[in-house]
């Protein structure tokens, strides 16, 4: 069985549902690329779960623009002869 998540996390379990480490998430967080927040006077920071799943979601591996749609590949990624 999967481990359900609190609906509110700490940078520790967000690096593990992320499997990135901690100061990566920090980073991302002083970056302004993952949404986070403080309690006033707090230093640590919080996370809501549904937003980091929000965050995962609208990172897929494969974009359009990468070329592959509908499993169709580009020139380029079939290794073109010219």
């Amino acid at each position: 069985m999967v481990e359900e998540y609190p609906p509110i996390l700490d940078a520790a379990q967000v690096a593990e549902l992320l499997g990135m480490n901690v100061q990566m998430v920090r980073r991302y967080v002083r970056d302004g690329r993952l949404p986070a927040y403080r309690l006033p006077g707090g230093r640590t920071f919080k996370f809501f779960r549904d937003e980091i799943y929000e965050f995962l979601k609208s990172h897929p591996a494969v974009e359009a623009e990468d070329g592959i749609t509908d499993g169709q590949t580009t020139s380029r990624q079939q290794g073109s002869d010219s």
